[in-house]
């Protein structure tokens, strides 16, 4: 599990260095694809295989189910860590999540998520607005 918030600075090569903690879970080799909201989505092996399982459920016959998969796919990437605990994000990559030098680098439970320190400043106030709002419609028979 990922857990926490992180800030990173992403150099001119698109390398950005991940947590101790995220990299001992990531273990060699990992993928890097685009996530929803303009973030990065990180994914051990194991944990991108059991996405992949799932999405391969989806019917091909659906354009919803195309376009994803077209989108979330064509983004991804495998990665490794180089002697330094650096990663090299590629350039469409760190165009889609709009990186610039300040990155926010948090643990959402199966993933990573990579922001741009700015758009998640955002994110987080709108949520924090909201968040009741949200938890109520998450729950609304009361269970968690």
């Amino acid at each position: 599990m990922f857990l926490g918030e992180y800030h990173h600075n992403i150099d001119e090569k698109g390398r950005i260095v991940l947590p101790s903690k995220f990299r001992t879970e990531l273990k060699d080799k990992f993928i890097i694809a685009r996530g929803l909201e303009k973030c990065l989505y990180v994914y051990s092996l194991d944990d991108w295989n059991k996405l992949v399982s799932k999405l391969n459920t989806l019917p091909f016959t659906k354009k919803d189910a195309r376009s994803f998969i077209r989108s979330f796919f064509s983004g991804a990437t495998f990665c490794e860590f180089d002697n330094q605990g650096r990663t090299c994000i590629t350039s469409p990559l760190v165009r889609y999540a709009g990186l610039n030098k300040e990155c926010v680098v948090i643990g959402a439970n199966d993933r990573i998520e990579i922001w741009d320190a700015q758009t998640w400043e955002e994110i987080l106030q709108n949520n924090e607005e909201h968040l009741e709002e949200i938890a109520e419609n998450l729950f609304m028979d009361g269970n968690l």
